[in-house]
């Protein structure tokens, strides 16, 4: 069955290792909390806000194993009194059907969605 997970991520700062390091962070941990092999992976998205522009967090995933996987990065929608430095990721993947999909959210991004569970303890 094919499913979808969010995360998010707020990045110290706007470098290339900081955006890379949170990307490839984020990822694993939502692999990581959802038990998703990374051959029943589709895709992953991710978005990032206007403020960071040092790197393309696909970039950094892709230095980090992700050679396959078809990886996407757009500018997130900017929003008066928006979260600076967040990296968004959507993950579709194939799982068991019935199985609840856990989001994960990180380093103050957990107030973005304070409305779910955040996933593995930090």
């Amino acid at each position: 069955m094919t499913k979808a997970v969010r995360g998010a991520i707020q990045v110290r700062q706007n470098d290339w290792t900081s955006i890379h390091d949170a990307a490839t962070r984020l990822v694993s941990e939502i692999l990581t909390a959802n038990g998703i092999d990374r051959e029943k992976i589709i895709s992953i998205i991710f978005s990032v806000t206007e403020d960071l522009d040092a790197a393309n967090p696909a970039t950094g995933l892709r230095k980090a194993g992700f050679v396959e996987t078809p990886l996407f990065c757009v500018q997130e929608a900017r929003v008066k009194g928006g979260m600076p430095r967040i990296i968004r990721t959507l993950i579709t993947f194939e799982g068991p059907a019935g199985r609840k999909v856990t989001a994960v959210y990180r380093d103050g991004a957990e107030s973005l969605r304070p409305d779910i569970v955040f996933g593995a303890p930090q």
